[in-house]
């Protein structure tokens, strides 16, 4: 997502100095309440909670200087140094604007800043050392209201003038999104050096990357600056054949993990199956057929126009999926690209419940130098967890940003590399913590 520029984009940096040390790992930073959940995490890795009280901390990433920009929901954007013992030791909001709420990226030089709201996004000229944001712009107007409200950017680490831009799909069945020309369930590349003054229409203007992808949060470039996303499928199934209906949601469809290319060269085709093919996690589930695997697309109401084999060719599958309902909302790849860490928000329509947690995913770059998840696309086992919830069945989350348990939204990479920032946007206490590897 935009906040893995900390990573990826920012080893592309020219002409700026890039803080490539990390300040020590802190075991506690003063002042900082303990974690609000319980958590567990993976023996390898350590972790320490550096900041409370935020408000809906929802993404997160790092300038040239190692400082840390922070975007907080119904808020603004927030500037964090850190002092030699590695926690936070100054605060200082550079953008207030309570219609914010999601997007936030940086270009590789560390000099425009790019922030969203539900209908816009904007730039800002910002100067690291200074930690000030200046002369805002409007760059993309008219994205649609209603239904999924996020808007992920991210700046493309191969030619920094191109942005993503995301928009989920108005509905859980949001079938008008089925048409590109609707502006809904889709990821767009904007060239911002030749924006019109006031602007781009995001509905009418741009490149169509991927449509067909009800609501793309979680954007990461790889190092090949190819675009990657992780979906928040749908709610609520049933399989119907023949007039039968079976409920399928408790497991079905999957999230998915999506491979869209180069921005510069989208992929034909670039339809991703919403709101028709769908992707399987669990296929016992589905009673009338023992054809479906994990990762196959179906139909849920298949018939004889069109059913599940008619989704091959047509809807680009996922290149890998996760359990049902565990919304995936940050990824960023490590340094070397050997891994995409991905943060799971967690689910609302599902008992027991699920999500609540980071996969770190194995990736291997193939001979053909492109890089791709080590597990086969019908893998359930393509993800380790890393970080997670205590009892993440027990959470129960009756809005986006309450719940009984975190709610994980933003990740990021520090950028030597060494240190990965995760951030709860749950409404009782806005929380970052850091995580490095033993």
């Amino acid at each position: 997502m935009h906040w893995i520029l900390s990573a990826v984009v920012g080893a592309a940096l020219t002409g700026t100095a890039l803080s490539q040390t990390s300040p020590p790992f802190p075991t506690t930073c003063a002042g900082v309440a303990a974690a609000k959940y319980p958590y567990t995490v993976d023996s390898a890795w350590q972790i320490t909670k550096i900041a409370s009280g935020l408000r809906q901390p929802r993404s997160i990433l790092f300038d040239p200087l190692g400082n840390m920009l922070v975007l907080q929901a119904s808020s603004g954007v927030s500037v964090h140094t850190f002092g030699a013992d590695g926690c936070i030791n100054s605060t200082k909001t550079i953008i207030q604007n309570s219609g914010l709420n999601h997007g936030l990226g940086l270009t590789p030089d560390g000099k425009t800043l790019y922030v969203s709201s539900v209908t816009q996004v904007w730039s800002w000229a910002y100067d690291a050392a200074a930690r000030t944001a200046t002369g805002q712009k409007t760059v993309i107007t008219g994205m649609s209201q209603g239904g999924h409200s996020t808007r992920t950017i991210a700046v493309s680490p191969k030619n920094p003038n191109i942005i993503l831009v995301s928009t989920g799909s108005n509905s859980n069945w949001d079938y008008a999104s089925g048409s590109p020309a609707t502006g809904r369930a889709c990821v767009k590349a904007f060239d911002v050096s030749k924006a019109p003054a006031s602007g781009y229409t995001y509905n009418t203007q741009g490149t169509m990357l991927a449509y067909g992808v009800r609501n793309e949060v979680a954007l990461a470039f790889d190092p090949n600056g190819h675009a990657w996303g992780a979906e928040n499928s749908g709610d609520d199934f049933r399989r119907t054949v023949n007039g039968q209906a079976t409920d399928i949601h408790i497991d079905n469809p999957a999230e998915e993990l999506n491979y869209f290319g180069d921005p510069e060269s989208p992929r034909t085709p670039n339809w991703y199956g919403y709101p028709t093919c769908f992707t399987v996690w669990e296929p016992s589930l589905f009673k009338d057929t023992t054809a479906l695997k994990t990762g196959s697309q179906f139909v849920v109401s298949p018939n004889a126009t069109f059913n599940d084999a008619s989704c091959t060719g047509v809807s680009n599958p996922p290149r890998l999926s996760f359990p049902a309902h565990t919304a995936p909302i940050g990824s960023v790849f490590d340094k070397s690209a050997t891994n995409l860490y991905i943060t799971f928000h967690g689910s609302w329509d599902r008992q027991p419940a699920a999500g609540y947690f980071v996969a770190e995913v194995p990736f291997t770059k193939t001979a053909d130098g492109l890089y791709d998840p080590v597990s086969p696309a019908d893998s359930k086992t393509g993800y380790k967890t890393i970080l997670s919830a205590t009892t993440p069945g027990s959470c129960n989350s009756p809005s986006l940003t309450q719940s009984t348990c975190w709610r994980l939204a933003g990740v990021s990479w520090d950028n030597a590399g060494e240190r990965l920032f995760v951030s709860s946007d749950n409404q009782a206490d806005g929380e970052i913590f850091v995580l490095k590897k033993k």
